[in-house]
Parts: structure tokens; C-alpha cells; sequence
């Protein structure tokens, strides 16, 4: 072996250990460093003509373990999947209040039936009448909170969606520029491990957004893609795009969160991942928060109904000089027919004195007033003729009136044997002649039309439907056009058109009760929603959306119910005694001390509702007090059931980041003893070098 062979064998030494040494230098300054990669430099031998000439770095690469680094990426996704769940979830049953407190929402529904119970013990005393109006309105405001603060979270997810979107743009476009850094460093040689650290960084925050899969390219840097292959970095970068809804209400529709690859292959997130932030929102503002509102919206509707149940069959005392009812959305026609029973519309005077009464007998498609025969057509006219002038009965924009001439009132009373009924509910209460809570929209679906029945609506008039699947992504915009046949059937079929309708997804159906529902034939099943409504029933005014309560309209009933003005405004008009049907000529038929009225507001708490299926609970027969026990234990069951895949999402998520960090991680021993060997390699080869010189000059004293 040469002398200069020896000499550029041991520089070559002396210049690796160098930069061996330079390696462990930075691991020890970094061991603090969170989420710092180890590097670790690859020597490799260098040969001359077959002979040993020496060693040199061949690279330096990062200490990664692909399958631990893979397994933090998707903990880390699912953590933030949950950890955000649980977040906005937690705020939502904080909305309700603590159950253990007495003070919560479910607490005042039991307040305010109490509080009713208390008043029939003494009807004429108006501070009573004042505590149980004041319970009642303060139940119907507290929901209104409820749901406009459901609907807050709903948008801040939104808003957190936008943000996350934007986030994982400039993440994409960053560790794309590193890919290009890495590429150039590999080609050339250089020290590519800062730049591979920093990507790696980076990866990881995109994956607390997303699910993703990481790839090392042969060329340097890597691929990263989503869960389900969607590109979004190393062949360029993609391009995610998101406008969000802004103000959001429970009828809001949302936009599609595209990704463009960087080929122009243009996706739906939403269908390519299964966990990270992003997801969690979504599941959040598409399931469970709609889900709390449409249970909540059941919920004061019932409450609602049920004391409007209890009111119509009372009256105030003196009577009202007019009742004037609610909208039902259909023609009056539509609206009389289908009744069965018998009720009584009595005219009083101020004693409480019957000065005129009619008794209406229904029988299917048929009816008598007073025994004269009636039809749907010709009802009104047979009414007033029989009322005399005493009273007159108009219908205009789907709300029937009933007013007494002079200082009359008007009380009208079910036949105790046999009561008027229709969908459930009694002559007044359909109507809601007598309610005592009102609402600014339809909020009964319950409607009583038959498929025979006309449908009210234009001809032409468009309504446009959006199926998302069970990720959250767009299938399908649907747009419906009324038909020209005006019965309900007519309008069922166009609706459940395969070609033209929703029918490749399903199919609505109306039920006995003349209620509209959506039954999806394909699994999952899509969600339905509204994107736009443009009919209008005629002589109601109403939509098809609000009258059916179809999409986000169910759960918006939650915010628009209340006491009615006037009886708010006079307590004396609250209606707590019942019109006596057998009492003599002259002799007073309302009585001021009656409080049995009150007992019925009472017990409207205890006895069966029709409850709708909503957020996931079935329907069925069940009283208000079980509802929303069953209601408070379902959302702290959620809320704690959130909480319990928070905290096992992110155990794993620690446990997979502490082994990625043990493998990965700078370890000072381990350091130590590089140090000390490098260290030696350093002297060795130093020793080496001197000893050749040495060689170099015995040899120039020989000549």
C-alpha cells in the first residue's frame, strides 16, 4: 500500500468521523426538540483498482419507522376525530344543564305542569295564573336558546371546517416545496435530513386534519395521500376548496369540500377520509347536533300541543268574544272532511249564560249541524244560518274564526260520550281555535289528507331536494316540479319518479294520519335535505316543506313557540273552566271557580303524546315527563359515550407516539457512546495521518 494511499485512506477516515461527530452534535442539541427525528449518517467504503481507499457518508437519513410513523398518523387522526366530537358535543349538553342541579331544561318541563296543578287549586287567583303562564313561557324561550345555540356550534364547526381546509392547503403546498428540496439534495448529495424533519412535521399536522398515507419516493421526499388514495402531495400538490354556509339555521345547506389532485382529478373529501379533525366536524354539524335539535323540537312540540289539547277543551270565564285558529296549511274542505264525533259552539254572555248553541255531528264525509245536512262545501253557510247572527264563522288563509255578536262569547265543547276527533285531535284543537301557545310556523305534520284529497299547490312550482351519503358527501340535487293533477296522490307520484323524482333513493309514503315521510331504499341511507322551496298552498300560503316538515323544518319548530299575546298580556283569559253542555236554560254554564281546566293543563305531562320519530329515537305513544327523561339520559348517554372515545382515541395516540419517539427519538446514551466512538475514529485517523507523515519524512532523510 502507497504512503499516499495511507494518507487519503486515514483524511478520508478522519472527514467521516467528522461528520459522524457533527450527527450525534445535533441530536444531543435537539433531544428536547418535540417531534425531532434522529438522524443517523450511512458510511459506506470507498475502493481504488479493488483495494480498500477508504470511507465516506454515503447519506444521512432520518431514524423513521415507517409502520410506527403510519401508526401515529392515523391515531392521531381518529384522536382529533373524537377529541373535536367530544368538544363541541359537550357544549351541546351543556346547553341543557345539569340534571343534578334541579335547574336544567328537563327540570322546567316538570315545573311548569306543577305549577298548572297549583293553579287549580285556586283558579281565580291570577298570581297563580301568572306562575304557571310564567313557567310555560320561560320552557318555550329556554328552547328557543337551546336551539339557537345548537345551531351556534353547528356554524362554529363550520366555521373550524373553512379554517381546516385553509390550514390543509398551505400544509399540502409546503411539503410539496420540501419534496422538491429533498429531490434536488438527493440528486446532489447534500444533507437532505433537515428538510425531511421539517416534512415530517408538517405530515403530521395534515394528518390531525385528515387521514393520510405516506409513501417514500425513489427520487426523494414523499407521497402523500388520503386514506382512500386521493393524492395530495408529491406529483404537485392539491387543492382542497370549501365556501362556508356563514349564518346557519337548521334548514342550512352545506357546500361540498372538493380536492382538486394534482393531475385535475376533481373529488369529494368527504368520501375519501374516515377520521381527523375535518371528519369529526362534519359528523358533528351533519349528525349529532341536528340530531339533539330535532329530538329537542319534538320535544316543545309536544309540551305544545298537549297543553293546547287541555286549553281547547276549556274556556276563560268571561268567553272570549273570538277564536281564531291556527293555519292548517290546507283548504277548508280539505281540512273539515275526515272529522268523526260530535262538539257543540256555544254562545254566552258575560254571566256565563247559554244565549245560542248548535251541536255538530260528524260522520266521515258527512255532518249535521243542528240536524241540517252539510257537506265540506256548503259547512259554513250551514253553520252561520244555525248560529242565527249570534255568532259568524269565517276561513281565510287556512285559519278559521269564530266571533259572537254584541258582549257575547264563544265556547266550544266536545260531546263528553262521544268527542270529535280527527287525526287525534278534537274540532277546536285541530283547528286551534282555543290554543293557548302559538307558533310563527307549521308545526303539526300530522295533516289529515288522504291521497284524494287536492293538494293546493300550483302546477309548475319547483322544490329542490340534496341526498348526501352517510360521509357527509353530495349524491345528488334533485329538483321537482308540482304536477298538473291537483290530488296528493298525483303529487306522491311525481315526488317518487325514479327518473325525475327521489325514487332511485326512496320513497315518501302518507300515513293514516296524513303524515309525509321519506323511507330510503338504498343502504346507508342517504339523508334528505332542502335546497330550495319555491311552492305555495293554496289558501294557506304555506310550502310543501312546512307543511309536511320536510328536511331541517322539523327541527326549527323549536324556536317558534309561545304563550299566546293576550294571554300573557291578561291572565284572566287563561282558559281553566269547561263549558257545562247539561246545564238548564238561564242558568250559568261557565263558572269562574271552575279549575278543572287546570287539572287537565296538569296532567297533559302524564298522559300518552304521539311522538314522531326524531334524532334517532323511534315514536310511539309516550308522555311528555318519560320523553324528556328518556331525552336528558340519551344525551348524556351520547355525551359520555363521546368522552369515552375521546380518551381512548387519545391514549392510543400517546401510546403510538411514545414508541415512535423511543425508536425515533434521541436517546443520550446511545449518543454517548456514538460520541465516544467517533471520537476515537477521530484520533485514530489523526494517529494515522501523523504516523504517515512521519513514514514521509524518514523516507526524505534516506535520500
Amino acid at each position: 500500500m502507497s504512503l499516499n494511499l495511507i494518507m487519503n485512506t486515514a483524511t478520508s477516515g478522519l472527514m467521516t468521523a467528522q461528520g459522524q461527530l457533527r450527527v450525534v452534535s445535533d441530536n444531543v442539541a435537539n433531544v428536547n426538540t418535540p417531534g425531532y427525528v434522529r438522524k443517523v449518517a450511512e458510511q459506506r467504503a470507498m475502493t481504488t483498482q479493488g483495494m480498500g481507499a477508504g470511507v465516506e457518508i454515503a447519506r444521512v437519513r432520518l431514524a423513521t419507522d415507517r409502520f410506527l410513523q403510519a401508526a401515529s398518523f392515523n391515531a392521531g387522526a381518529e384522536a382529533a376525530r373524537q377529541g373535536v366530537r367530544y368538544e363541541l358535543f359537550d357544549r351541546i349538553q351543556n346547553l341543557f344543564g345539569d340534571p343534578s342541579g334541579g335547574t336544567d331544561f328537563f327540570s322546567q318541563v316538570d315545573e311548569m305542569f306543577s305549577a298548572f296543578a297549583v293553579a287549580a287549586e285556586d283558579p281565580i287567583s291570577s298570581p297563580r295564573r301568572q306562575e304557571a303562564l310564567f313557567r310555560a313561557q320561560s320552557l318555550f324561550d329556554e328552547a328557543s336558546r337551546i336551539q339557537t345555540q345548537i345551531q351556534a356550534v353547528r356554524e362554529d364547526a363550520d366555521g373550524r371546517i373553512q379554517s381546516a381546509v385553509d390550514g390543509a392547503n398551505l400544509l399540502v403546498e409546503q411539503i410539496e416545496a420540501l419534496n422538491v428540496e429533498i429531490s434536488r439534495a438527493s440528486v446532489s448529495g447534500a444533507d437532505a435530513s433537515g428538510a425531511e424533519s421539517a416534512q415530517a412535521k408538517l405530515i403530521g399536522e395534515l394528518s390531525e386534519l385528515m387521514d393520510v398515507r405516506v409513501s417514500v419516493r425513489t427520487q426523494g421526499g414523499v407521497s402523500v395521500r388520503t386514506s382512500a388514495g386521493v393524492l395530495l402531495a408529491g406529483d404537485g400538490y392539491a387543492t382542497l376548496e370549501y365556501q362556508r354556509a356563514g349564518a346557519v339555521n337548521s334548514e342550512s345547506a352545506f357546500s361540498e369540500i372538493w380536492i382538486t389532485e394534482p393531475r385535475g382529478t376533481k373529488r369529494s373529501l368527504a368520501e375519501n377520509i374516515t377520521s381527523g379533525e375535518i371528519k369529526g366536524l362534519l359528523e358533528l354539524r351533519n349528525v349529532d347536533a341536528p340530531a339533539a335539535a330535532d329530538r329537542l323540537a319534538e320535544l316543545v312540540t309536544r309540551v305544545a300541543d298537549e297543553l293546547n289539547r287541555a286549553h281547547n277543551a276549556n274556556s276563560a270565564v268571561p268567553a272570549p268574544a273570538t277564536l281564531t285558529g291556527r293555519n292548517v296549511g290546507q283548504s277548508f274542505e280539505n281540512a273539515i272532511a275526515g272529522f268523526t264525533g260530535t262538539t257543540n259552539i256555544a254562545v254566552v254572555d258575560a254571566g256565563g249564560v247559554i244565549q245560542n248553541q248548535v251541536e255538530i255531528v260528524f260522520s266521515g264525509g258527512t255532518m249535521t249541524v243542528n240536524g241540517a245536512a252539510a257537506t265540506p262545501a256548503t259547512f259554513l253557510t250551514v253553520l252561520n244560518a244555525e248560529l242565527g247572527g249570534a255568532a259568524t264563522a269565517s276561513f281565510s288563509g287556512g285559519v278559521l274564526s269564530l266571533a259572537a255578536g254584541g258582549a257575547n262569547g264563544v265556547v266550544v265543547a266536545d260531546d263528553p260520550a262521544s268527542p270529535s276527533s280527527k287525526t287525534g285531535r278534537g274540532f277546536s284543537h285541530f283547528f286551534g281555535l282555543n290554543d293557548l301557545v302559538s307558533t310563527d310556523r307549521p308545526a303539526l305534520y300530522d295533516t289529515g289528507l288522504t291521497g284524494t284529497s287536492a293538494h293546493g299547490f300550483t302546477a309548475g312550482e319547483t322544490l329542490k331536494f340534496r341526498f348526501t351519503g352517510d360521509t357527509g358527501a353530495k349524491l345528488r340535487d334533485i329538483e321537482v316540479a308540482i304536477p298538473a293533477g291537483g290530488t296528493v296522490d298525483d303529487l306522491l307520484a311525481a315526488l317518487n319518479d325514479p327518473n325525475t323524482g327521489v325514487g332511485y333513493f326512496g320513497g315518501f309514503s302518507l300515513d293514516a294520519s296524513g303524515a309525509l315521510t321519506f323511507n330510503a331504499t338504498r343502504t346507508p341511507a342517504p339523508q334528505l335535505s332542502v335546497l330550495e322551496d319555491r311552492t305555495t298552498q293554496v289558501p294557506s300560503g304555506v310550502s310543501l316543506t312546512e307543511l309536511f316538515g320536510i328536511g331541517g323544518a322539523r327541527a326549527s319548530r323549536a324556536d317558534g313557540f309561545s304563550i299566546r299575546a293576550d294571554v300573557r298580556q291578561s291572565p284572566a283569559r287563561l282558559a281553566l273552566a269547561q263549558l257545562d253542555l247539561n246545564a238548564a236554560p238561564g242558568s250559568k254554564a261557565l263558572s269562574s271557580g271552575d279549575g278543572r281546566g287546570a287539572l287537565l293543563l296538569a296532567d297533559a305531562g302524564q298522559k300518552a303524546a304521539a311522538f314522531q320519530a326524531a334524532g334517532g329515537a323511534s315514536g310511539g305513544p309516550i308522555s311528555i315527563a318519560r320523553y324528556a327523561s328518556e331525552m336528558a339520559g340519551d344525551i348524556g348517554a351520547k355525551a359520555s359515550i363521546a368522552k369515552n372515545r375521546q380518551e381512548a382515541a387519545e391514549g392510543l395516540f400517546n401510546e403510538a407516539k411514545a414508541r415512535q419517539v423511543a425508536q425515533e427519538g434521541v436517546n443520550l446514551d446511545e449518543e454517548l457512546v456514538l460520541l465516544t466512538t467517533y471520537q476515537q475514529a477521530f484520533n485514530a485517523s489523526a494517529r494515522l495521518i501523523q504516523a504517515a507523515g512521519d513514514m514521509y519524512d524518514t523516507l526524505i532523510g534516506m535520500i
